[in-house]
């Protein structure tokens, strides 16, 4: 029920109770006895009605709206969507730069990763010294410099690939990396990590930048003030909220909190534990096992994560678009990660402008009319001067090849100009 109609249906109460002597409340059917829904208190940084849509979602499908019981979904991607930048980097970043990453299994870096690569592997075992414990990147630029290139350009410092093998819709090994590298510590100490650099960079000055081996890397994060009311809003007006995010399940956690989003409504890369302590596997989804290491939260990955933690649908089905009533009506990303579970929200898909080709390709055409496109909240991007290859290599396949961007009755999405920037 929408503020027009619940309007409406107060004003007829109070009629009814006029004429039989009764209070408005005790006049109204108690399915639709409901206060009117929170509204949106930020403004600033809203493009053109995008607020104003927003505010409609909530006054329309809340549970304050209709006073019945059934709560609506609304999933948000995590990093440059709720905060500017990546927690994932600033963990990453913390680790080398205080030796939390321990050594690995039995020395052997190809145990990180099934898909990472023997030039990849080598250049490892050359740069980190063979030892037990931790890997002492906090002094030993060489070996802090691999792994970071290794992680954050996808190979080698010598140019050459780092992964290899594995299903582009599905998994990011750099990502998966990550929670891989936390191996041997339990998930509070990785929950302990992340709250260290929660708060160095929540501290630090927007621009800021921090030495990590040789190189310098964004050293500051902030939460989205819009993001964060839009989630306040939702959870007043008895959404269920919950984060799909391709970094660690620990991580986010740690991050998620100053939303008021709590760790039973995280959904990040979640590792194997053995005896309290996080392992170099991962959790599996769908037909996908634990330990396989071939899955996670990254394209239909997500899909296939929130299918089966908040719907409950497991095995070969939760790796397929479910029934509207097991689909989130809101959600929001910025990423060709988010693609596959924004397709899914059957009312609005929030996308947080970034130039990414898929995502934007698909937000742009907006073939049903529910994709609204905003601008970075901080440090927004400039337009893009080229329109996007929607008709030609927008669309990654599982093997990595380009082809055109379709829509779900296989037509092709023309190429789109950028025009919210």
């Amino acid at each position: 029920m929408n503020r027009r109609r619940l309007r409406i249906a107060t004003a007829l109460a109070a009629t009814t109770a006029a004429v039989a002597g009764m209070s408005t409340a005790e006049a109204a059917p108690a399915a639709h006895r409901a206060e009117p829904c929170p509204t949106l208190t930020v403004t600033e940084g809203w493009h053109a009605d995008n607020k104003s849509r927003l505010q409609d979602l909530i006054d329309e499908y809340g549970t304050c709206a209709t006073g019945n019981g059934a709560r609506p979904v609304a999933v948000f991607d995590w990093d440059n969507t709720v905060v500017k930048n990546d927690v994932g980097d600033a963990t990453m970043f913390w680790l080398l730069r205080n030796s939390r990453i321990k050594t690995p299994y039995k020395n052997d870096w190809h145990t990180t990763s099934r898909y990472l690569t023997d030039d990849a592997a080598t250049a490892l075992r050359q740069a980190c010294p063979t030892t037990t414990g931790n890997l002492p990147t906090g002094r030993n630029t060489v070996c802090a410099d691999e792994i970071l290139s290794v992680y954050a350009d996808g190979e080698t410092t010598a140019g050459k690939a780092a992964f290899a093998g594995h299903d582009r819709r599905r998994m990011e090994p750099s990502y998966a990396w990550l929670a891989q590298l936390t191996r041997g510590w339990t998930a509070h100490q990785v929950q302990g990590f992340a709250a260290a650099a929660r708060k160095e960079n929540l501290a630090a000055p927007v621009g800021t930048k921090r030495r990590v081996g040789t190189k310098d890397v964004t050293g500051w994060v902030r939460y989205y003030d819009q993001q964060r009311d839009l989630i306040r809003a939702l959870h007043k007006a008895g959404f269920d909220v919950w984060i799909s995010s391709a970094s660690p399940q620990p991580v986010v956690e740690a991050w998620a909190r100053g939303t008021g989003i709590g760790p039973d409504r995280v959904i990040g890369i979640r590792s194997v534990v053995e005896q309290g302590r996080l392992t170099r596997h991962l959790k599996g989804c769908g037909t996908v096992a634990d330990g396989d290491d071939s899955m996670i939260t990254y394209i239909d990955g997500k899909r296939c994560w929130i299918n089966q933690e908040v719907y409950g649908v497991h095995g070969a089905p939760a790796e397929q678009v479910q029934p509207a009533h097991r689909r989130p009506v809101f959600a929001a990303g910025d990423s060709d990660t988010d693609v596959s579970f924004l397709r899914d929200a059957t009312a609005l898909r929030l996308v947080i402008n970034r130039n990414k080709a898929e995502l934007m390709c698909r937000a742009y055409d907006n073939s049903d009319g529910r994709w609204l496109v905003n601008p970075m909240f901080i440090e927004p991007k400039k337009q893009q001067s080229t329109p996007y290859p929607c008709a030609s290599t927008g669309y990654t396949h599982s093997d990595g090849s380009s082809g055109p961007v379709l829509r779900g009755d296989g037509s092709v999405v023309p190429d789109q100009e950028d025009t919210v920037y």
